[in-house]
């Protein structure tokens, strides 16, 4: 009766390292893509370069404006196994633009 207990806790415990492994995917996306843009690089080539950093199936949004480049990644992780809800982890970030852009 411990063995069933222990395997669960660990495979918790192992989808929570995803997750955490995830948001910090997203978030290192976001300062990606935000770097991009404020460098003065073409939205779309910004949103390329936080896609190849983000997790898979990941939504980025960006925003600029009053002279500041936002980025915001969002995704969707699963703890355990294929029927387990998904859980949404996201990273953001602003950094302002460059001079002269």
């Amino acid at each position: 009766m411990v063995l069933p207990a222990l395997l669960l806790v660990l495979a918790i415990a192992l989808g929570a390292i995803g997750a955490a492994a995830a948001q910090l995917a997203c978030a290192d996306a976001a300062r990606i893509g935000a770097r991009a843009l404020a460098r003065g690089e073409a939205p779309e080539r910004a949103r390329a370069l936080a896609l190849d950093a983000a997790p898979g199936g990941a939504q980025v949004e960006f925003t600029i404006e009053d002279g500041m480049a936002r980025v915001v990644v969002r995704s969707q992780v699963r703890l355990g196994p294929a029927r387990t809800p998904p859980v949404g982890v996201g990273g953001s970030a602003t950094i302002p633009l460059e001079p002269g852009l």
